[in-house]
């Protein structure tokens, strides 16, 4: 475990409307040391104001996912997609040849927090697609996204998977890789590993063929991606 992103450290941006805390080099923030994970390249935990958001814009080759922890989202696309996204579900937004999406708070009264999340694609140039699914936990581990949309989960262009892992106090659980590697992002809770403690917002990374008993200081949720090696 080499790699460890301290919540705190992240890049911070406050534009009134947007709070948002950049765990890799995003926009006006950059560190030549925090670049992204293997062809995981963004993770922004973005608060966005009551009736604010994302206008208009575009993305290509880009697989891009959203993570809804408090409120919902309303999305748009020049797809024609026209969507409400509540907290517990997940969207996966393929931009391949090229999409222009809006991202608002749908609620006039309270705040949304969503992880907006960025895969580097495997094939580009496809042509744009769209899912959204609430997908119900089963064990501490449950695929949200895979490349093939196995066991339920909605697909994406790459050989990555996205899992969300909930334990109850006192449970641990063992997060392994083989020629492959992972990253943990901790959405709620504490957890340590060895001697480290880890908050909302922490994560780190393994390279391959690592391993780490995860244990749970309270209950927690967490997002393990399983990414490839690359070169």
């Amino acid at each position: 475990m080499k790699y460890i992103r301290k919540s705190n450290e992240r890049g911070r941006v406050d534009m009134g409307w947007l709070q948002s805390n950049h765990s890799f080099s995003f926009g006006s923030y950059y560190d030549p040391n925090h670049m992204g994970v293997s062809v995981l390249r963004v993770i922004n935990d973005d608060i966005v104001q009551p009736g604010e958001g994302f206008g208009t814009h575009g993305h290509r080759d880009m697989e891009i996912i959203s993570y809804v922890i408090n409120g919902a989202l309303e999305h748009k696309d020049s797809t024609g997609n026209k969507y409400t996204v509540p907290a517990g579900e997940v969207q996966r937004m393929s931009a391949g040849s090229g999409v222009t999406h809006s991202e608002y708070n749908a609620s006039d009264e309270e705040t949304v927090n969503f992880l907006q999340i960025w895969i580097q694609p495997k094939i580009t140039g496809i042509k744009p697609s769209y899912e959204q699914k609430r997908i119900e936990q089963n064990g501490p581990l449950t695929p949200l996204v895979t490349p093939n949309g196995l066991d339920d989960s909605l697909s994406i262009n790459q050989d990555a998977s996205l899992y969300r892992l909930r334990l109850i106090r006192s449970e641990s659980h063992e997060l392994k890789t083989k020629d492959r590697i992972g990253y943990l992002h901790l959405v709620e809770g504490t957890i340590k590993v060895g001697n480290t403690v880890f908050s909302a917002g922490d994560a780190f990374a393994l390279e391959q063929n690592d391993m780490v008993v995860i244990e749970a200081l309270e209950g927690i949720e967490a997002l393990w991606f399983d990414l490839p090696l690359v070169h």
